[in-house]
């Protein structure tokens, strides 16, 4: 279940498992894989003999989230952290990643036992909860803002985690899974041949019954699920894809109808499900043509998951997410497109991907649209009146640097200007840009 690659890519993995079982470090270019992430031991209950490596970032958030990577059958922690990009997203963003490892190493999760399945009953999850508490205790990680993610057989234990520990986890991200139970033997690792092939389907309710069923009596709030699969998966087949989204939005009380769909980029579809505010509980990407290898590592796959999952987000106290209303229209910031330089405008309020933005550490304005984290950009690093805002590629610049001021206002660190409703126009469409700061309600913003 580990990811389609090439002969060579392959036996590159073959040999990282057998680097981390006699303590060789491999390097992959241009980040060494075993040597900047840490090895704990005795890092407290773990009946499966689990083995924990952590990233720790050079520049870390205050009270830094925690996110859980789970390899695939045949991979190992290291190897996920060298294949992946949320190593990378974690020096941009400061969160801490834990990357543990199966034991025997190369063996797949175990999510077909009822132990796995059932809250505190034992096996893998087991030890994978003592990585979190360890992390939490050593590290300062925050327990109110962990989260999960996996691909392929790590897919199918983020799903299992997400409902044995809901009051654990915030949100997850499952990469090429099946819904949670749907790999039942009643066996410690067993492979069940009709789930992976696509032949289970049930109902929501169903699907649902079962992870509640993996924590009795639980009512508290559940955390939210994004999910991916590629169309020409030939491991775990792509009619998993359906079977979850009928499990987690039964799950989370939203709608089985989408409340959106978009393409992201070419060939990806996805789908989201939202609730009665419009914020998406699930969601779904489904893309064309691919096989058993998601994450694609250097594409926006890695980084749309962490959006998602709000890790991407500004420090505790230091920023928010959500719609950037212009106040005097009553409309959102919009990002019209999925390319990089499109001038920016206000539009009626629907809760799309194109008008949710993020205040960064950095003092970025970032939004995912066509697959990619763009960030808010005075064009041609303007500081004249009629400067057009745009979306560009994000490089720390000072014309992608914003100041939300106290007084609604939104000022841009280079130029002093503000950010501006052109013409003190309500109607969807308008531009913005920038302008001499005047107090005006076309220069009021509100975020989240």
């Amino acid at each position: 279940m580990s990811r389609s690659r090439s002969f060579t890519s392959r036996l590159i993995g073959v040999l990282a498992v057998l680097a981390l079982a006699v303590g060789v470090n491999l390097q992959t270019a241009p980040r060494a894989a075993a040597a900047s992430l840490i090895q704990i031991t005795n890092f407290g209950a773990n009946p499966t003999g689990l083995l924990m490596h952590l990233y720790v970032p050079a520049s870390v958030k205050p009270d830094p989230p925690i996110l859980l990577a789970l390899h695939g059958c045949q991979g190992n922690g290291p190897y996920l952290y060298a294949s992946t990009d949320f190593g990378a997203l974690a020096d941009r963003y400061g969160f801490l990643v834990v990357y543990p490892s199966t034991n025997p190493n190369g063996s797949c999760w175990d999510v077909s036992s009822d132990q796995a399945l059932t809250r505190g009953g034992g096996s893998d999850p087991v030890g994978l909860m003592s990585m979190i508490s360890y992390t939490e205790q050593h590290y300062r990680g925050n327990p109110a803002a962990v989260y999960v993610t996996g691909e392929s057989s790590g897919a199918m234990m983020t799903n299992v985690l997400l409902a044995d520990h809901p009051d654990v986890f915030k949100a997850g991200a499952a990469f090429m899974g099946v819904p949670q139970h749907c790999f039942y033997t009643g066996s410690v690792r067993g492979w069940n041949a009709p789930c992976a092939q696509g032949q289970v389907s049930m109902t929501p309710q169903q699907w649902g019954g079962l992870v509640r069923n993996a924590y009795p009596g639980y009512t508290g709030p559940r955390p939210r699920v994004q999910l991916w699969h590629g169309t020409a998966d030939t491991i775990l087949n792509h009619n998993n894809l359906g079977e979850e989204i009928k499990q987690w939005t039964d799950v989370l009380g939203v709608s089985q109808t989408p409340s959106a769909t978009d393409t992201p980029a070419a060939g990806w579809t996805r789908t989201r499900y939202g609730n009665g505010s419009g914020a998406a509980q699930v969601e779904a990407y489904s893309i064309a043509g691919a096989g058993h290898q998601l994450p694609v590592q250097g594409t926006e796959m890695a980084a749309g998951a962490i959006h998602f999952m709000g890790l991407d987000a500004a420090p505790s106290g230091g920023g928010a997410s959500g719609a950037l209303r212009a106040v005097g229209a009553g409309k959102c910031l919009t990002d019209p497109s999925t390319t990089a330089g499109t001038q920016q405008q206000i539009a009626s309020c629907t809760g799309a991907a194109g008008q949710t933005w993020t205040r960064t550490a950095s003092n970025q304005l970032t939004v995912t649209v066509g697959g990619s984290t763009l960030c808010l950009d005075a064009e041609a690093k303007g500081t004249a009146n009629g400067t057009r805002v745009i979306t560009w590629s994000c490089n720390g610049q000072p014309n992608q640097q914003w100041q939300l001021n106290a007084n609604g206002t939104i000022t841009g660190v280079q130029s002093g200007l503000c950010l501006d409703v052109a013409g003190l126009g309500t109607a969807d469409g308008t531009p913005v840009q920038l302008w001499s700061c005047s107090g005006a309600g076309n220069q009021q913003w509100k975020l989240g």
